[in-house]
């Protein structure tokens, strides 16, 4: 028997809308709204990140630079001008920042993570985090992440894979360098810190004042001319 329907499809099929911000909607059920982060503690905030970073980051997944089964599936047939519309997209998005997380790290490795991220460490040659990352730690446009306010368990993985080779960047891989010389209390210390920041307005990145050469402590593969 043959059923003749007086309505069309589409009277019953909503139409998505094919726009990047519809496509993107795989990357926000991970990463929240706007790119906020999610609220597992895991996922970072990719709103309002550099766009430069955030295009290095895709081609680094997508190379295999980067170790994400999930992420690397996602952009693994990704062209690189699409990879750079995603990158635009999210740095344009700028939500307000979640409240700090709250820890029970002891003061003494609270102030510890402090003076790594202020300060450094001359004795092991380590520089401040603000010295590449910013003085408000919300990043340096167009390549330089901010790490404020991130949660601790996002800080702690990717420091350790820095250290175990599972995430690197380009030659010379100043953070690789860096974390390696991170012990497991001063990883702990780092990411209890930070975590704990309150970050105001939208944190949005600050602009490079000057030239790139020289401003930075450690020549870093992913900043050109540094």
């Amino acid at each position: 028997m043959v059923l003749f329907f007086t309505h069309s499809m589409t009277t019953w099929a909503h139409k998505v809308p094919d726009t990047l911000e519809q496509r993107l909607k795989a990357c926000t059920s991970c990463h929240g709204v706007q790119g906020r982060a999610g609220t597992d503690g895991y996922y970072p905030r990719i709103g309002g990140k550099p766009d430069g970073y955030l295009f290095n980051q895709l081609k680094n997944f997508r190379d295999g630079k980067r170790t994400s089964p999930m992420m690397t599936y996602m952009v693994a047939n990704m062209s690189e001008d699409y990879l750079r519309d995603i990158a635009t997209f999210f740095s344009n998005q700028h939500p307000p920042y979640a409240a700090p997380q709250k820890t029970d790290i002891p003061p003494a490795l609270l102030e510890r993570g402090r003076q790594l991220v202020l300060h450094g460490d001359e004795q092991k040659k380590l520089p401040a985090c603000i010295a590449c990352h910013g003085q408000k730690l919300t990043g340096l446009a167009p390549f330089v992440p901010g790490i404020a306010g991130l949660p601790r368990d996002y800080l702690i993985a990717q420091l350790g894979a820095w250290q175990t080779g599972s995430r690197h960047a380009a030659v010379p891989d100043c953070m690789q360098s860096i974390a390696k010389k991170l012990g497991p209390e001063d990883i702990g210390a780092l990411s209890g810190w930070l975590a704990m920041q309150y970050v105001a307005d939208d944190g949005v990145a600050e602009a490079f004042s000057g030239k790139v050469k020289g401003h930075f402590p450690l020549a870093c593969g992913s900043i050109p001319g540094s």
